[in-house]
């Protein structure tokens, strides 16, 4: 069995599906940073947990670029590898981003942790507003005039009026909003 990206996002979205403490939804390719980066599984729980997957074949440094933008947006952070990948990973992701390492058994994929995810202290809460749609914002600012402000700047309003931790609760239960918005509309037939 190839563990390259799609095999191990199958088995780790199973994964969390069976979890004790399962996500209130999961959000896979999720735009942060205007599009500079796409996270490739986020679990929403009370927060947002970024799994960054790096298959046998992908080119693990890349992560040095990628988690600059993650390291801005998600307090919790975990590098989806595989064992080929593992020396490379430990060198290269943050101390602070969890590891677990993919194997194939048989048919199958099971993970292996390496070490837990921890928060992170380089959270942005800016950046980490700026994952959100502008309608999202305006949910959160109350400022008269506020439609016709641009996106960067209701960001910094949003992150100047609330704690970290609050925040990154607010942008996760908005995240499930919007899941859950998407899952509902119905396509016009017209």
């Amino acid at each position: 069995m190839e563990l390259n990206d799609a095999t191990i996002r199958e088995a780790l979205l199973q994964k969390l599906d069976r979890q004790k403490s399962r996500p209130r939804a999961v959000i896979q390719e999720l735009h942060v940073h205007n599009g500079k980066a796409i996270a490739d599984v986020v679990a929403l729980h009370s927060e947002a947990h970024c799994y960054e997957i790096k298959g046998a074949t992908d080119r693990i440094e890349r992560i040095a670029i990628q988690g600059m933008y993650y390291n801005a947006v998600f307090r919790r952070i975990t590098l989806v590898t595989t064992e080929c990948n593992l020396q490379r990973a430990l060198r290269l992701a943050p101390r602070f981003w969890g590891i677990m390492v993919a194997i194939a058994v048989g048919e199958n994929v099971r993970f292996r942790h390496i070490r837990a995810a921890r928060l992170n202290p380089t959270f942005e809460k800016q950046s980490a507003t700026m994952t959100l749609w502008k309608s999202e914002m305006l949910e959160l600012v109350s400022e008269p005039g506020a439609e016709r402000k641009p996106r960067r700047l209701l960001a910094q309003l949003i992150a100047e009026t609330r704690r970290e931790l609050e925040l990154s609760m607010t942008i996760c239960d908005l995240l499930i909003g919007r899941r859950f918005r998407a899952q509902t509309l119905v396509p016009s037939t017209m």
